[in-house]
């Protein structure tokens, strides 16, 4: 009989008979091991409990606590949800695919009869919970593709087929349980009375393939945990998110509109909407001036060959929109940094000149899919606080460790953390294997350097260069990517673009593309949810509304408002004829600041009253102590 070493996470060996499962040796050590044991991970790779092992290697058993054990529990929790959809709906429904998420697990569905709807949750989620009982064996099999093929065929799952044929292998992996089978690579739980939490969340349609030419199919979204208490605290964040969506708020607050008359994915900024807009640009080039970048401004559209020496109409004309001016054709800009190597091009660059640091709030349009659409969060139309550093190669380390820093600064000051990675070389991607290396290097050693935890996203750069992806923490815990830091030796080459070295000699620079926030309409997005709409005083497009009790107080409440105003105080005067009580309600409703209230005894003494959005109050004091209390406060933030 062949025997296997099996190495355990704390390093002992166990020797077994190849063909051993892991729930064998989870078996071997302990009957109650076996039971909570949901999956393994064998070398580098997640098995099923009953893969057999038939080499020796290192091998770590999944409990249902442990980190890796969530995927595995949804994607399972998919298969069962999907196995419920059909017990419930039969033929009249055919399954498509059910990946585990971030947040849960989906499954898509494909039905001419049956339309979902929240309403329908309960029914699948009893039939869930009856499948789940019963403790069905989850099984593996393999078979070859033309059966596989068959076996769909014959069930009416044409979407099924359709996966087969397009993977092109010739064998592919199965899993049953009960009555009901799923192409799938796997791997999952043993059995389905180890998926006892989950919950569906919502509905919505998503083309087969992310394709406007496919069929739409509809989504469930679900999502599943190992406890109750875990499901119970995301259930609450998920209500908490609803109440902060950016669409909702900024509707409420009156801050920007989409309108189908002028088009999908194009943001209209109503007043207070544009300010805040304005305020956080005008942070932006305050900052990006005290760093020592010149501003810079390009043209909306360029002409198409000058998009194929970039390699845009090679790589990603698809999200591209293009036209033609006297029978030229023109590219619409989803990016600024043609115009900025322009801006280089016509100067000859002297070593002592670099780097060159171009900075633009530049408008950039992308073909986005109608599908993924989605508020503030993904438009077609949308700024970039965009920068190219052209630099020598010596020079890299530091400009890359520069920008990290400046990412530090900002997030700080919008009371973020974040995490960061590392994003290399994907495979539609321009430019030689050495300079893609010393790219990746530079940016690798300026993280190593800087004592900052990242992880490696092998193949998901750009298709210039290798970049460092930063991703914020937001109130609830959710990550949002907004800054990049990319590394380019290609488009410099293929723009020729040069500087003068000290031998007197042409020599290549290197470009840095880099945003800080990125999207400016996403990162408002982002804001508006990070504070429910509660913004700190110092973005507030309205500070401070000032109230009056009677009439009597209106001609000074125009005078407060007018020394306020005078003292770049973004202020309001709301002199309805309305009770104290409903201007004060609809001030907190409004997110506004402070509400600074004026009574004959305010009046008399020349004072306002103020009272914090949460309904807290301050002692009255003069308009002249309240422009010095709010100006201490916005440069508290900033």
């Amino acid at each position: 009989m062949a025997l296997v070493k099996i190495e355990l996470p704390d390093g002992s060996l166990r020797e077994v008979a190849a063909g051993s499962t892991p729930y064998d040796i989870a078996l071997s050590i302990g009957e109650g091991l076996a039971r909570q044991s949901i999956a393994a991970r064998f070398e580098d790779r997640l098995v099923d409990m009953s893969t057999a092992l038939e080499c020796s290697g290192r091998l770590a058993l999944i409990t249902q606590n442990a980190p890796e054990a969530l995927e595995v529990l949804r994607h399972s929790s998919a298969h069962l949800m999907a196995h419920a959809v059909k017990s419930l709906y039969g033929d009249d429904v055919q399954v498509t695919i059910g990946p585990s998420i971030d947040t849960g697990f989906y499954y898509d569905f494909f039905s001419e009869k049956k339309t979902f709807a929240p309403e329908d949750f309960e029914a699948i989620e009893k039939k869930m919970a009856e499948l789940a009982k019963q403790d069905l064996p989850i099984t593996r099999e393999e078979m070859s593709s033309a059966e596989a093929i068959e076996l769909f065929r014959a069930m009416g799952e044409n979407y099924k087929v359709e996966l087969i044929e397009d993977l092109g292998e010739t064998r592919v992996s199965l899993y049953r349980q009960g009555d009901f089978v799923d192409l799938c690579r796997g791997p999952h739980v043993p059995r389905t009375g180890l998926l006892k939490v989950y919950k569906l969340i919502s509905v919505a349609g998503a083309y087969w393939r992310g394709s406007e030419k496919n069929a739409m199919l509809q989504r469930i979204y679900a999502t599943a945990f190992s406890d109750k208490k875990q499901l119970k605290a995301h259930l609450a964040r998920l209500e908490e998110a609803k109440k902060r969506d950016h669409r909702k708020l900024g509707r409420e607050l009156d801050l920007f509109s989409f309108n189908e008359e002028a088009g999908a994915g194009l943001v209209i900024w109503h007043p207070k909407g544009a300010l805040l807009r304005s305020l956080i640009e005008d942070f932006e080039r305050k900052e990006h001036l005290k760093r020592g970048y010149d501003l810079v401004v390009g043209p909306q559209i360029l002409k198409t060959e000058l998009w194929k020496i970039s390699g845009h109409y090679e790589n990603y004309r698809e999200n591209m929109y293009f036209t033609e001016v006297d029978e030229q054709g023109y590219g619409i800009k989803p990016m600024n940094c043609l115009a900025h190597m322009l801006v280089y091009k016509t100067k000859i660059r002297s070593y002592r000149d670099l780097p060159q640091r171009y900075f633009e709030l530049g408008m950039v349009h992308r073909h986005e899919k109608s599908g993924v659409l989605h508020g503030l969060m993904r438009v077609r139309g949308f700024t970039q606080d965009d920068a190219h550093i052209i630099c020598r190669p010596d020079q890299i380390d530091a400009e890359v460790k520069a920008v990290m820093q400046f990412v530090r600064d900002v997030a700080g000051i919008f009371g973020f953390e974040y995490c960061m990675e590392l994003s290399t070389r994907p495979e539609k991607a321009i430019g030689s294997d050495a300079d893609w290396e010393a790219a990746t290097s530079a940016l690798r050693s300026a993280l190593d350097d800087s004592g900052q935890a990242y992880e490696v996203n092998e193949g998901d750069g750009a298709f210039y260069g290798p970049k460092i992806d930063v991703k914020l923490k937001d109130a609830l815990d959710r990550e949002w990517q907004c800054a990049t830091i990319q590394c380019d030796f290609t488009m410099p080459e293929r723009f020729d673009l040069t500087y003068v070295g000290a031998d007197g000699e042409k020599h290549r620079p290197v470009m840095l593309h880099r945003v800080i926030v990125g999207s400016i309409e996403r990162f408002i997005g982002i804001l508006i949810e990070h504070y429910a709409g509660n913004f700190p005083l110092w973005i507030s497009p309205v500070q401070a509304v000032v109230v009056n009790v009677t009439d009597k107080q209106a001609e000074y409440v125009k005078k407060v408002e007018a020394q306020l105003r005078e003292a770049g105080i973004r202020v309001h005067a709301d002199l309805r004829n309305e009770k104290l009580g409903f201007k004060i309600r609809e001030a907190q409703m409004n997110k506004t600041p402070y509400m600074l209230v004026v009574g004959d005894r305010e009046m008399e003494e020349g004072q306002v009253a103020p009272r914090f959005r949460d309904g807290t109050s301050l002692d009255p004091m003069t308009v002249e102590e309240f422009i010095r209390f709010a100006a201490e406060e916005v440069k508290s933030f900033h």
